[in-house]
């Protein structure tokens, strides 16, 4: 009885930590073209600073066959593509404005976050 309560709080903390807790490693942008895979239920990286006001190219690199990791969604740039499997998607970004930019698959289970600094 102890282990299968153990087991079950043990779960309950790891989905705490996963879904509101864990924020991932910031990545810099140093070109203009930058490559995120979608593997393994994340995106690789999931927290990238770009430059505001500035293109960018984002390059989706779909390694994940679930169908949730199949739509990107950027709502606050009103941007919505089909991400292909095992191929490469591209979404040209320009002028994108200062402040976060979340995006994430249609559920939000797949999470990340583009901070856009002057």
């Amino acid at each position: 009885m102890m282990i299968i309560n153990f087991i079950g709080i043990s779960l309950i903390v790891l989905i705490i930590w996963w879904f509101w807790l864990y924020k991932p490693n910031n990545v810099v942008a140093t070109s203009t073209d930058v490559l995120i895979e979608v593997k393994e239920g994340v995106y690789s990286p999931a927290s990238l600073q770009v430059t505001a006001n500035h293109a960018i190219t984002l390059s989706f690199l779909r390694k994940d066959p679930s169908p949730c990791s199949e739509t990107l969604l950027i709502p606050s740039l009103d941007i919505s593509e089909q991400l292909t499997l095992n191929k490469v998607t591209k979404i040209h970004l320009q002028n994108i404005p200062p402040g976060e930019h979340v995006f994430h698959c249609q559920m939000q289970m797949y999470k990340g976050v583009i901070t856009a600094v002057e």
